[in-house]
């Protein structure tokens, strides 16, 4: 029995570099639909767990696209807006030799900056299990108090809420208003999704990553994962959580073609894993071979597994 969960969050177009290198030295991109938190309800959706999922697009040829796009992968669209006086926000994404990549955003008063508090309804979150939601939200006023309220009457009513500060610091008019914003948040936040360094501009100190997870439970989380790339993840959960401990896990070996939107397949598997009931141990060992199997192909959404690939990679490994 997988949990009842509601995303939020922005949706939008992610723009793909023909070739690696630098934005000024790329000729072609190609479209594909993208945004963290909606590539987190799209990959929920194909491991079988469809989320409710609170976003909102422009009245653009964007927009109606990626309305189009989640309606394919079996999103409801009780909470997919469309604002008729903003566009869609739009990303180019580079990418390094690796597959590590980088984001400029077009995002002036788009759509996904004015959510608007109160859109999701009490009744809605006490049928509801879990929520997520991301950072990128909390960069614009609307959007923020929006995401803010969401999360705190989420909690109110004995929701899971998962958050990933995604930090982008082209978003943000200077670091502490992102570390000032962010704080904010968590103390409504009972799991958090994080890298080391998004953990550390947080704040949150220690010499190996276990204790800079640990640090991070003192400012609201129960529980926090970890993750490392290519080194795989660890997750702390403190004696509060309803899974304590500290559990590891490696990583997966596979042929990488583009990381981005594998920090967002990681949170769905976490959501899936944990919601089905599973055990911190196998819940990151879930969501580190979603994540690793989607960046086995180019883009974000469109590289996301099914339930089917991530079984087959978890046997294969």
């Amino acid at each position: 029995m997988h949990a009842e969960v509601l995303v939020t969050g922005e949706t939008l177009i992610d723009f793909l570099p023909e070739r690696p290198g630098p934005l000024s030295r790329v000729d072609g991109f190609e479209r594909r639909p993208g945004g963290a938190p909606a590539n987190v309800a799209v990959a929920l959706a194909r491991l079988e767990c469809p989320p409710l999922f609170w976003t909102r697009v422009g009245d653009d040829p964007f927009g109606r696209y990626l309305r189009e796009t989640l309606a394919r992968e079996g999103i409801p669209d009780r909470f997919l807006e469309t604002d008729p006086a903003a566009q869609t926000t739009l990303a180019f994404v580079t990418h390094d030799e690796t597959g590590d990549r980088t984001f400029s955003f077009y995002r002036d008063d788009t759509a996904d900056t004015r959510l608007e508090s109160g859109t999701v309804d009490d009744d809605t979150l006490a049928a509801v299990d879990w929520v997520h939601a991301g950072g990128v939200a909390l960069s614009s006023e609307s959007s923020r108090e929006a995401t803010l309220d969401l999360c705190r009457r989420a909690g109110d009513s004995g929701c899971t809420v998962s958050f990933d500060p995604n930090a982008r610091a082209e978003l943000w008019p200077d670091e502490a208003t992102f570390v000032r914003v962010v704080r904010e948040a968590l103390a409504h936040v009972d799991v958090l999704k994080a890298t080391d360094e998004e953990l550390r501009l947080l704040g949150f100190e220690g010499e190996t990553p276990e204790a800079v997870a640990r640090a991070a439970t003192e400012a609201g989380p129960h529980t926090v994962f970890l993750t490392r790339g290519e080194a795989g993840a660890l997750a702390f959960a403190s004696e509060d959580a309803p899974w304590p401990g500290l559990v590891e896990h490696g990583g997966f070996d596979v042929d990488v073609v583009d990381t981005t939107g594998a920090g967002d397949a990681f949170v769905a598997g976490v959501i899936a894993s944990l919601g089905e009931g599973h055990p911190l141990e196998e819940a990151l060992h879930f969501a580190g071979a979603v994540a690793a199997s989607s960046t086995t192909a180019p883009g974000a959404m469109t590289a996301l597994p099914d339930r089917e690939a991530v079984v087959a990679l978890l046997g294969g490994q």
